[in-house]
């Protein structure tokens, strides 16, 4: 199958299961950290063309932790870790006879990891605004597998410079905030760099028990790269890739620190990316 009709997991995994920057940096020596699953299976995908396509079922698992730490009032670092990445492809089932006309395939290891530090430019209690400069590092494996086509990583190093809005508010009792960012990733190895944003909406529900969260992202390329739908090392990560992304999350407080989320996300619309869903599942801890 053409490589170019496959998706990009890379920015799926971007999308769902990574969280958002935060517009209010912590204070020192506060944090929150957050260890997660995200799983994504699909057997549809956008092509280059904004259509949806049937592809062979592949799939992505994978086990990360994310971090925020207060290095000063103003300084936060995070990082995000993907430790355990697996991706996958079922065996092809004939459909008139039954048997297998092709053998099914997996890659396990490490994913690309992110580093960065968010400085907090201004906070007047009505909202706040913050910069963030992020790494993306090429830890992942870029040409797995027995065609080089099983990714959990896409080989080049980028640069995110991003710009955050946030502001809280209140509607009656009920506590929300709203969140918007906009930002520029520079990309090497002759993919095209792109530009990010986002909005983020959030509602607290039975005395700060409950957060319900909801999302929106989109991915716009410059196409200023010279890469392909398929690289040199026959990489399904392919260049150009656009989305705009829906999700939704719900986190559960058991303790003032400790508790749970569960997201929901997809690309309601793409080019060259999976059009199925991903979910995730997170423990969290967040010193306040």
């Amino acid at each position: 199958m053409n490589s170019k009709k496959l998706a990009l997991f890379a920015f799926l995994v971007c999308l769902c299961s990574k969280p958002a920057f935060s517009q209010w940096t912590k204070e020192k020596g506060k944090g929150y950290y957050k260890l997660s699953a995200w799983y994504l299976e699909s057997d549809q995908h956008y092509t280059d063309t904004g259509d949806i396509d049937p592809n062979i079922t592949r799939g992505q698992f994978n086990v990360n932790f994310y971090g925020e730490y207060g290095l000063t009032k103003k300084i936060d670092v995070l990082a995000y870790v993907p430790f355990f990445s697996r991706v996958y492809q079922n065996d092809v089932i004939s459909g008139t006879s039954g048997g297998t006309i092709g053998v099914g395939e997996d890659l396990n290891s490490i994913g690309d990891i992110d580093l960065g530090i968010t400085y907090g430019i201004m906070d007047t209690g009505k909202f706040a605004l913050s910069g963030t400069l992020k790494f993306g590092l090429p830890t992942g494996n870029d040409s797995g597998g027995s065609d080089g086509s099983y990714q959990t990583g896409d080989g080049e190093f980028n640069q995110i410079l991003q710009v955050n809005l946030g502001a809280p508010f209140k509607l009656g009792k009920t506590a929300l905030y709203s969140k918007a960012y906009l930002g520029y990733n520079n990309r090497t190895q002759n993919f095209s760099d792109e530009f990010k944003s986002g909005l983020e909406i959030g509602v607290n529900l039975l005395n700060e028990k409950i957060w319900l969260v909801g999302r929106s992202d989109i991915v716009k390329s410059l196409n200023n790269g010279s890469l392909n739908a398929q690289n040199n090392q026959g990489s399904i990560f392919a260049n150009n890739v656009e989305y705009v992304g829906l999700g939704g999350e719900v986190s559960y407080y058991f303790t003032e620190k400790i508790g749970v989320s569960l997201n929901y996300t997809g690309a309601i619309s793409g080019r060259i990316i999976y059009a199925n869903p991903s979910i995730s599942f997170g423990v969290f801890l967040d010193v306040k």
